[in-house]
């Protein structure tokens, strides 16, 4: 046959007959691939016909038009390559569990600490909160790590506790339990120097274990991102916007809100697990436990 279009898209005149005045755009060695050219020749409005030769299938379009049709099907070629990215390589590693383990520890210690709150009203507030004077002026740098352990009231202690369960079960189950911990220890603490920072010498206090699950959030999306740029796979970022978009998305539907919602921790701690996430790649044992 001498026309192979795909069933009901017109590609030319009447189907097995082409024209002899025609120029050659390209040739292709399957059809599906001289198909997928002809697709941007039918995007400028005009025909294209293809027709099987010895060396493959061969892409004709009318001579008037043939220089605009090849610069185009040069962008498309540029466009294509390494798109679709290939699938992430499976790794030889036994699959993790989920693990509700030591965020069930994690969410006991901070209900201990509220219970404190109430028991002794104010004291543990006012030496474990983010406090940017007492932090770089008194040196009292435990409060980067204390004030996430801390909630102003029982609403607050609900919202972060039920959010960080799944977080940070995700995490765990993700990363694995020591370098998940740890990396989030990190990131949580780093989040929280960054904005005292920022609002130093300024009156500024924050507490909360939200720039904790924000951080959590970061370690994740950065994990995603750098999956994807892993070595053998794809160079262009075009794929990475999946992971990174959908983080972003959550840090703006979570994260930001009226007064007293500390948006600056927030990002703060997201970046700064996103940064983290990035370098630590995508290494980590299996939960145990």
């Amino acid at each position: 046959m001498a026309v192979m279009p795909e069933p009901d898209v017109p590609v030319g005149e009447a189907p097995g007959r082409i024209p002899d005045d025609l120029a050659e755009a390209g040739i292709y060695a399957t059809p599906a691939a001289g198909f997928d050219h002809g697709l941007v020749v039918l995007a400028m409005g005009e025909p294209f016909w293809l027709a099987p030769s010895d060396a493959g299938f061969r892409l004709l379009v009318e001579p008037a038009v043939l220089a605009d049709v090849r610069g185009q099907l040069e962008c498309y070629d540029r466009e294509s390559v390494g798109w679709p990215p290939r699938p992430a390589a499976e790794e030889a590693r036994p699959a993790r569990r989920f693990e509700w383990f030591t965020p069930l520890l994690w969410a006991l210690a901070v209900m201990v600490v509220f219970w404190g709150q109430g028991r002794w009203p104010g004291r543990l507030e006012q030496a474990g909160a983010l406090d940017p004077r007492a932090l770089f002026d008194r040196g009292e740098w435990w409060r980067v790590a204390t004030a996430l352990f801390l909630h102003a009231d029982l609403g607050h202690l609900v919202s972060n506790l039920v959010s960080g369960l799944l977080v940070f079960a995700a995490l765990i189950a993700t990363l694995g339990r020591a370098r998940g911990w740890l990396l989030l220890a990190a990131a949580a603490a780093a989040g929280n120097l960054a904005v005292a920072a920022m609002h130093h010498p300024g009156p500024y206090q924050s507490l909360g274990a939200s720039t904790a699950i924000f951080a959590a959030l970061g370690l994740l999306t950065g994990r995603a991102v750098r999956a994807l740029r892993q070595p053998g796979r794809t160079r262009r970022w075009r794929p990475v916007w999946g992971p990174l978009g959908a983080g972003l998305t959550l840090l703006a539907l979570f994260g930001a809100g009226n007064a007293p919602t500390d948006v600056g921790a927030h990002v703060t701690g997201f970046a700064a697990g996103l940064a983290l996430g990035f370098l630590a790649g995508q290494g980590g044992r299996p939960a145990a436990g």
